[in-house]
């Protein structure tokens, strides 16, 4: 079992999320429940999945729930692109929240791999 709070991987999901959470806020109203609602559950899904992964007791579990954290962070590199596509996101937000959001999930391939 390992402490989630202790985990770079899920203190950098917080931040990201936090990040996308500020996004997201300036948006326009109409996408309050299409983009901005599906970007903000896709970030909170990540920290979440370690959070209770990090619960489980054998490693093969919590491999499973960061891997659930990694398809969420797929899931959130498409609404992204999708968001700057779409001229709702800046060339700077794009850059900002793709370069976090890749070094979140090569770190999270890192950890399943050490968890094997």
């Amino acid at each position: 079992m390992h402490n989630f709070k202790k985990l770079n991987i899920w203190v950098d999901a917080m931040i990201l999320a936090r990040e996308v959470y500020f996004v997201t806020s300036k948006y326009p109203k109409d996408e309050k429940y299409g983009l901005v609602s599906q970007m903000n559950r896709s970030v909170v899904f990540v920290p979440s999945n370690i959070a209770e992964g990090s619960s489980r007791s054998s490693a093969k579990e919590f491999s499973h729930y960061l891997k659930i954290a990694l398809g969420s962070l797929f899931e959130l590199e498409t609404q992204t692109i999708l968001s700057y596509n779409l001229k709702i996101m800046t060339d700077s937000d794009l850059d900002h929240l793709s370069e976090k959001n890749s070094t979140l999930q090569k770190m999270i391939n890192g950890f399943l791999t050490s968890l094997k």
